[in-house]
């Protein structure tokens, strides 16, 4: 395999010896931290506010209404709801959970009840560290750590960010964010994707490729490092990962917009959910 973008630099045995090491660590941290309890295999459900005006979400004790730039929640004695684990009665206002699933503020048993806002839309996620997901699950399928497939590749930002209206996974669209191009070669050939630029200055880009929805998952995200000054990056598919849709129908992971199909098969990274 090789490359239009850069000229590779050849790895000896220590170095892909240890590029596979540092792969297998990642891939375990990754099973860990998709079972861990409150780990998005635990999401049973996430109810949008709008679509119950009255305040009752299925499952979920508690009512709860939009307040502005907030969530309103009451509960009543017989609710068995906390909030920064004390006891809650009567009414408190939320903003939304910024943090891990584990850190929301309201908690019923073991469940966290965790507020969420998408383009001005409240919602509340319901997780449940016994979910059946997660009891049933058994890994994730995944290529091991290929070297082809660590690539060198180029990231081209556009002037102005932009927005495209894709489907998600619950079957909406909404807007996805863009900053830029990540361009790299596959057997000589050069492929773009378009990708987010996070707050930090790493990349996101949601694809797909020929294996998606018969080898591997219907689509899935690519997170290389910030770019360098000069807009050089590395493209390494082998930690390609599954969406948290994946391991939990309730996500609303975006689908990829368009152009972001590769015309190849991209063999390597977390493939599927074990069966």
């Amino acid at each position: 395999m090789t490359t239009d973008i850069s000229t590779e630099t050849s790895t000896g045995a220590d170095g892909a010896d240890g590029a596979a090491r540092a792969w297998r660590s990642w891939h375990e941290h990754r099973t860990a931290t998709v079972s861990a309890p409150y780990g998005p295999l635990s999401l049973v459900g996430t109810h949008w506010l709008a679509d119950h005006p009255g305040g009752r979400l299925p499952g979920v004790p508690g009512l709860w209404r939009e307040d502005g730039d907030g969530v309103v929640l009451s509960a009543a004695d017989g609710d068995g709801l906390t909030a920064d684990g004390r006891p809650l009665t009567g009414e408190i206002r939320l903003a939304a959970d910024s943090g891990p699933f584990e850190a929301s503020r309201i908690a019923a048993g073991e469940h966290r009840l965790v507020v969420l806002r998408r383009e001005g839309l409240w919602a509340v996620r319901d997780v449940d560290p016994g979910s059946a997901a997660r009891h049933a699950f058994r890994g994730i399928e995944a290529t091991a750590y290929d070297p082809e497939w660590e690539l060198p590749g180029l990231f081209r930002p556009y002037e102005e960010s932009r927005t495209v209206l894709v489907e998600n996974a619950d079957g909406r669209e909404r807007g996805l964010g863009l900053g830029g191009e990540l361009v790299f070669g596959v057997d000589g050939t050069e492929h773009t994707l378009q990708v987010a630029v996070e707050e930090d200055g790493t990349l996101w880009a949601v694809f797909a490729d020929t294996t998606s929805g018969k080898d591997s998952f219907r689509f899935r995200f690519l997170r290389p490092p910030a770019p360098a000054g000069d807009g050089t990056v590395t493209v390494d598919f082998n930690r390609a990962l599954l969406p948290p849709c994946a391991f939990a129908d309730h996500f609303i992971c975006p689908f990829p917009p368009p152009g972001n199909t590769l015309p190849i098969a991209v063999p390597a990274g977390e493939r599927t959910v074990a069966g």
